[in-house]
């Protein structure tokens, strides 16, 4: 039967989702525990490949088993093998050929921050330490240029293709200080653009760029106008809608 699953990871010890032969990753993780319980040997099919050191609360992976038990007793087996930094949340049985990256119909990410003049070190591993203070009200006006279809070329490559052209649903800053978060919402991503957009809005937070300077960044297509790119371990895809 074709399986689909939500799982849950802390990347921080990870090459990344895809498998890859000089690094460990979650697929390869996961691969192993399915081999493991059911015998057999498994590839996994992802929404996402996240990066090297970037979380997951949803995301959503797919494979095909002869499992002859219960789902329940499948999920139950993976987690007790699974290392403690990865989980499986639900196991469902889908339709045959379903893709969990094609027949997606969008994707939320949230990036989150730390900002408060001394880091605590509780957060360090899921959010970045801004030790200034932030023009968050600017950061918000800013996100709200992200919205609906745009190129996206400013704040990103292509996965694969030449088409940059993004619809972005929602992007949106929330939390009070020390604790912000950015939740963004789209059909489809490029590569490393969510954390390049982090990094151009704290430019924004910083007071380095106005909100029409950042829009006038946006409309320029040009990787260059983005400025540094926020740092993996504070990003985490929470949900993949279909």
């Amino acid at each position: 039967m074709w399986v689909r699953a939500v799982v849950a990871y802390d990347g921080t010890d990870y090459g990344g989702f895809q498998r890859q032969a000089n690094a460990p990753t979650v697929q390869a993780v996961l691969e192993a525990a399915l081999a493991q319980v059911t015998r057999e040997t498994i590839s996994v099919l992802a929404a996402g490949r996240t990066d090297a050191g970037v979380h997951a609360a949803g995301q959503v992976i797919a494979f095909d088993t002869a499992w002859r038990h219960s789902l329940h007793d499948l999920r139950r087996a993976l987690n007790a093998v699974l290392p403690a930094d990865v989980v499986a949340l639900r196991v469902e049985e889908t339709a045959p050929g379903f893709h969990p990256r094609y027949d997606a119909r969008s994707r939320r990410y949230r990036y989150t921050l730390y900002n408060a003049p001394i880091r605590w070190p509780l957060c360090r591993r899921y959010s970045l330490h801004v030790a200034g203070p932030l023009g968050v009200a600017a950061m918000r006006q800013a996100a709200q240029v992200l919205v609906g279809e745009h190129d996206f070329a400013t704040f990103g490559q292509p996965p694969q293709g030449q088409v940059t052209t993004r619809r972005v649903l929602l992007a949106e800053w929330g939390g009070e200080p020390p604790h912000l978060t950015f939740d963004i919402e789209a059909n489809a991503f490029l590569y490393r653009m969510v954390r390049s957009i982090v990094g151009a809005l704290l430019r924004v937070g910083r007071g380095k760029v106005s909100v029409d300077e950042f829009a006038a960044a946006l409309a320029a297509r040009e990787r260059g106008q983005a400025g540094p790119t926020a740092p993996p371990h504070g990003l985490c895809l929470m949900e993949v809608k279909y």
